[in-house]
């Protein structure tokens, strides 16, 4: 039998957490956890702001990113996971990822849709190893978001993204450089 040693005992140890933090999803509830966080976030998102269930008639798809975890005290992130749907059916799960520095201290959590409005915008999206948001995406607020037609937006933007539910100490949300990428829960 062999001996352990108090070093190898410290390296095994310490890397417990790690390897504690590595959710591989085998045997997880995961993806229905996620799922029935997306169908809470859409109702949510239907009830307050009706006008939004025109997008979802006229979306090819949308990914809905039911909690998004910001903070920052000089340097930031933003962590979050959801599901793209197409049809009303779940086909992905996807992780969003953000980075920030500068002036900046708080944190704050909101949830966001973003509609894809054109095929080609889904298509991109879901072949993209990892899909930033950025100048091509429409930002539709709460307020206008009640009120916000398809036929007007459609031409205007491919991506219409719809950010809602903020609490935190930090104003404003944006997607600017906010990174999602593929994940199997």
């Amino acid at each position: 039998m062999s001996q352990i040693s108090r070093r190898n005992l410290t390296l095994s140890l310490g890397a417990l957490p790690l390897v504690a933090a590595c959710a591989n999803g085998i045997g997880s509830d995961g993806p229905q956890r996620i799922d029935a966080r997306v169908d809470a976030t859409l109702a949510q998102l239907f009830t307050n702001f009706p006008g939004t269930r025109s997008l979802e008639s006229k979306s090819t798809g949308m990914l809905v990113m039911p909690l998004v975890t910001e903070a920052g005290l000089g340097l930031g992130g933003a962590y979050g996971r959801g599901a793209l749907r197409v049809g009303g059916v779940t086909v992905d799960y996807y992780s969003t990822t953000k980075a920030s520095a500068g002036i900046q201290i708080g944190a704050q959590q909101y949830a966001h849709v973003l509609f894809f409005m054109t095929e080609d915008a889904l298509l991109n999206f879901r072949r993209s190893p990892g899909w930033a948001a950025g100048a091509n995406v429409l930002y539709a607020t709460p307020e206008t978001g009640a009120t916000l037609g398809a036929e007007t937006t459609t031409s205007m933007a491919p991506v219409i993204a719809v950010v809602f539910g903020q609490s935190g100490l930090r104003v404003g949300a944006t997607l600017e450089g906010v990174k999602y990428t593929r994940i199997i829960p």
